[in-house]
């Protein structure tokens, strides 16, 4: 209850949660708030028709160049930005958590093995797990096969014995995932697993720790819920900021042509030759602003957060909010 108090007796922590609260009501409620979703229309647009139109009658946002609402994909963009945060941070979190914690529980070498590993994670660069993994959806498989000599004779070959088309299933799935979101997830656990670990190693020898051991308790019990739960506030924090740094990162990436297109990043990128264009972002700033604007406040409100379960969760502050 005290973290509960100190949470909500500042006044940026109710701005957040504010902030946080308007991007899930806004996603939960897409299909009511813009029937049309963007990414399943199919629209044939003649060139000379591709200006970007201004907010008007039935468009209170505008229209990008292929005359798709930007209301629209504001709305059903926020979905699939939260929807990506929030799967992905979960990921991390798990699974940094796990193998932080059971890293320093076991201790030893294995400890030093795992933080060895994790250290070689944390030297690889996101952006060339991105670009590996959107490479791999390219070439993989059926090009790999069109490039042999004996391609045409070994396709034949595999799709008499039925062989194509379990291939195509198997391989179909992998052609869905998101670089992005693939590559967080195998390199960005890694802060979470240090924090962990540091915090896991501090705690195992404290007395109420060693009380439950001597008193045969499972070491899977004492892990969760001894270990875990008293040191798992730092990490919640780096998970409540991390939502929003995320989908920037993903639009950032989308944007430049790497990772799979989001509708905040389509729309920015359908936009582009109107933004950069002379006085551009003056005279067609609603190809632009508004989709800036929710990423900007995305960040924000999970940072907010973020910085609101920093100051809760300290004991230290507690002199400060009695």
């Amino acid at each position: 209850m005290g973290v509960t108090r100190k949470f909500f007796s500042q006044w940026q922590n109710w701005l957040g949660l504010l902030i946080v609260t308007v991007f899930v009501l806004t996603a939960l409620f897409a299909p009511l708030l813009s029937p049309k979703n963007p990414e399943a229309q199919n629209v044939v647009v003649q060139p000379y028709l591709r200006v970007p139109r201004p907010p008007g009658p039935g468009e209170p946002l505008g229209t990008l160049p292929d005359q798709s609402s930007v209301y629209g994909a504001l709305v059903w963009g926020t979905r699939d930005a939260l929807k990506f945060g929030v799967s992905v941070t979960t990921t991390i979190f798990l699974l940094g958590t796990l193998i932080g914690t059971l890293a320093a529980f076991l201790g030893g070498m294995s400890n030093t093995l795992l933080m060895w590993t994790t250290d070689i994670f944390l030297a690889f660069p996101v952006i060339a797990g991105v670009v590996f993994f959107k490479q791999l959806n390219n070439i993989m498989l059926m090009n790999l096969l069109r490039d042999t000599e004996y391609a045409d004779y070994t396709i034949e070959s595999i799709r008499r014995f039925g062989i194509l088309e379990t291939l195509s299933t198997l391989y179909s799935p992998f052609m869905k995932l998101n670089p992005a979101a693939l590559t967080f997830a195998l390199f960005l656990w890694v802060p979470y697993a240090r924090v962990m670990n540091a915090s896991v190693m501090r705690l195992k020898n404290v007395e109420y720790v060693l009380a439950a051991k001597v008193s045969g308790v499972k070491n899977i019990r004492v892990i969760f819920r001894y270990l875990i739960p008293n040191a798992i506030a730092p990490v919640l924090v780096m998970a409540a900021k991390d939502v929003g740094a995320l989908v920037v990162m993903q639009t950032t990436f989308a944007f430049i042509g790497l990772g799979a297109s989001t509708p905040w990043a389509s729309a920015l990128l359908s936009g582009r030759d109107w933004i950069f264009s002379p006085k551009g972002i003056v005279t067609y700033w609603w190809v632009f602003l508004p989709v800036t604007v929710a990423l900007i406040l995305f960040g924000v409100g999970w940072n907010l957060l973020g910085d609101g379960l920093i100051e809760a969760m300290n004991p230290r502050s507690a002199e400060n909010n009695p």
